[in-house]
């Protein structure tokens, strides 16, 4: 009997470690019909640690292209008025789970690290994959378990809805015949509720060039100070009307002070609570200028008082074909009306078929408004270190990517040997 045990323990681990198509062979492809079993899902998503989320939920399948999921997931994200980031998690059934959608919202904490945000966030995918998950057959392998210690309390805002933030960055370099040091300090003070918004942005930059030669030395500056404050008040679910204030000095833009005074009236044809998803928003400003000049402008001033206006077009869209960020900005001075600009800017982003992606961004402007030019010639140092504005009527920049991935829709591995 013993002898007759051993041969059947031996004939069993032939066969699962046999490389033919036996009894190991037979788990492996009880494994493989499970996993061709999971949810297919195509995550939307441009600041995903991906490998992260592949270690965390291995029990879906992640695919390359749209049309080959099961699920669209779409995650955007917007500034919170505590200082951190909501994402916002779109979910789209498609193919057998059509009509099964969702939106969840994760808001971090401006004080969490990238390591806690990004275990939130993907913690927000699980809750929100759970439903789908549970119609295929991985749903025996997923336990759920909550902390047993949760209690319901009261949250109380000691700052009632106040924010601070403060930023320093100095930088330097320095060799035997050039030395360079730049400052950045920033101050931002907010408060934001549904109903009303205020936020004030102090900026300071300073950039010291010296060029150290055997017969001189010379040092370039260049500085950009300004106090910026917004108040904006919700007029219901399109509607909104504000003021901007702001104050400033700029070696750069040929300004000892500047003051600007611009109430505004926006409009959205979206209600602001689809603002993740989409916008296409209508702002008119008008006010008034006040500058002192550093040097003679071109027309002979050193201050000047004007009256401005412009209009703002932002045109917003994430969906499953891609996104769109356009913005139309015109101005003109109220006693010139030929004296304006016009600047578009923007960002498209277009999935034309399966693997093959396009993205184009770039802006164009046309400048007939700066009445701030400094009268007579630059130097050869102020136009190759930027150091003043050059006159121009327009601007030009864009660029194009394009994509285009094939091969396998299935693999989940994540191996991050080698990585960048």
């Amino acid at each position: 009997m013993k002898i007759r045990l051993v041969f059947i323990q031996i004939f069993l681990l032939l066969l699962l470690f046999s490389p033919g198509p036996c009894f190991g062979q037979v788990i492996k492809n009880v494994a493989d019909t499970i996993r061709r079993g999971a949810v297919k899902i195509f995550l939307d998503c441009h600041y995903c640690d991906m490998n992260y989320i592949k270690k965390e939920i291995p029990y879906i399948n992640y695919v390359r292209d749209v049309r080959e999921a099961q699920v669209y997931i779409l995650e955007t994200t917007q500034n919170a008025g505590s200082g951190g980031e909501q994402y916002t998690f779109t979910f789209q059934g498609q193919r057998e789970f059509k009509g099964m959608n969702d939106t969840l919202v994760y808001t971090s904490s401006p004080d969490q690290t990238n390591d806690i945000i990004r275990g939130k966030r993907t913690k927000m995918l699980k809750m929100g994959l759970m439903r789908y998950v549970a119609r295929t057959p991985l749903f025996n392998e997923i336990e759920i378990n909550h902390n047993a210690e949760l209690e319901n309390e009261e949250v109380i805002d000691n700052w009632n809805y106040w924010v601070f933030e403060l930023r320093t960055s100095p930088w330097f370099s320095k060799e035997e015949s050039y030395s360079w040091l730049e400052l950045f300090n920033r101050i931002d003070i907010s408060r934001i509720t549904p109903d009303l918004k205020f936020e004030v942005n102090a900026f300071l930059n300073y950039n010291k060039q010296r060029f150290i030669g055997d017969d001189n030395d010379t040092t370039y500056i260049r500085s950009t100070k300004s106090f910026d404050n917004l108040i904006a008040k919700s007029l219901g679910e399109h509607w909104s009307a504000g003021i901007r204030w702001d104050i400033g000095a700029s070696t750069w833009e040929n300004l000892v002070f500047n003051c600007e005074f611009m109430p505004a009236i926006e409009y959205n044809l979206y209600p602001y609570s689809e603002a993740t998803r989409k916008q296409l928003r209508f702002q008119y400003n008008a006010g008034v200028q006040f500058h002192n000049y550093i040097d003679s402008t071109l027309h002979n001033k050193t201050r000047e008082t004007l009256y401005r206006h412009s209009l703002r077009i932002a045109y917003q869209v994430q969906e499953k074909w891609g996104s769109i960020n356009l913005s139309l900005n015109g101005s003109s001075y109220f006693h010139e009306f030929s004296m304006n600009r016009l600047e578009l800017n923007g960002f498209v982003r277009v999935r034309i078929f399966k693997g093959l992606s396009i993205s184009i961004n770039g802006g164009v402007g046309y400048f007939n408004d700066l009445l701030n030019l400094a009268k007579g010639e630059l130097s050869e140092a102020e136009r190759l270190l930027r150091l003043k504005q050059q006159a121009t009527t327009f601007k030009l920049n864009g660029g194009v990517s394009l994509t285009y991935v094939f091969g396998s829709i299935y693999n989940n591995v994540v191996n991050p040997r080698f990585g960048h």
